[in-house]
């Protein structure tokens, strides 16, 4: 039985092939470049250095809502753009840096603040670790000592091992 030929294009139609992958791949550059990442169109504009200094150490205590891990000053989502600007315009207007927390508190709650005030609301969160440490470490003692009670001593007639 002979083997089958391999099946080959012609070489008329290799070019159109080319072709074809071409503008194929024109055809997606739009979608690729559409896929970077948000971008700030517009700077921000600081009166002066210590102004600008003061947002950066504000910024830096403030989580994105959005990202939930980055401060605001790191992330780079749409909503932390918006929210570094919120904050600029609200330092502009004279407001001190405890206002600006306590309206961004009021507006997406605590969880905004990277530190946020120990209060009966999260003081399971501050002190949680230590009493679960300290009870676990009570629990430990506690069975040591109950078992060290249970064990008998060997009298020199038993047989060591």
């Amino acid at each position: 039985m002979p083997m089958p030929r391999p099946r080959c294009l012609p070489r008329r139609k290799l070019p159109a092939l080319l072709l074809g992958g071409l503008l194929a791949a024109a055809a997606l550059l739009p979608a690729i470049a559409s896929a970077q990442a948000v971008s700030d169109p517009t700077p921000l504009h600081y009166r002066d250095a210590a102004e600008e200094a003061r947002f950066h150490a504000l910024a830096a205590e403030l989580r994105c809502v959005q990202c939930q891990n980055q401060s605001l000053a790191d992330s780079n989502a749409q909503i932390a753009h918006d929210l570094r600007r919120e904050v600029l315009t609200l330092m502009q207007q004279g407001r001190d840096d405890a206002q600006i927390k306590q309206f961004l508190v009021d507006r997406y709650g605590a969880f905004v603040l990277y530190r946020p005030p120990m209060d009966a609301r999260n003081s399971l969160l501050w002190f949680g670790p230590a009493v679960l440490l300290l009870g676990g470490a009570g629990v430990l003692v506690w069975v040591v000592r109950r078992r060290s009670r249970q064990l008998q001593p060997m009298d020199n007639s038993e047989e060591r091992w």
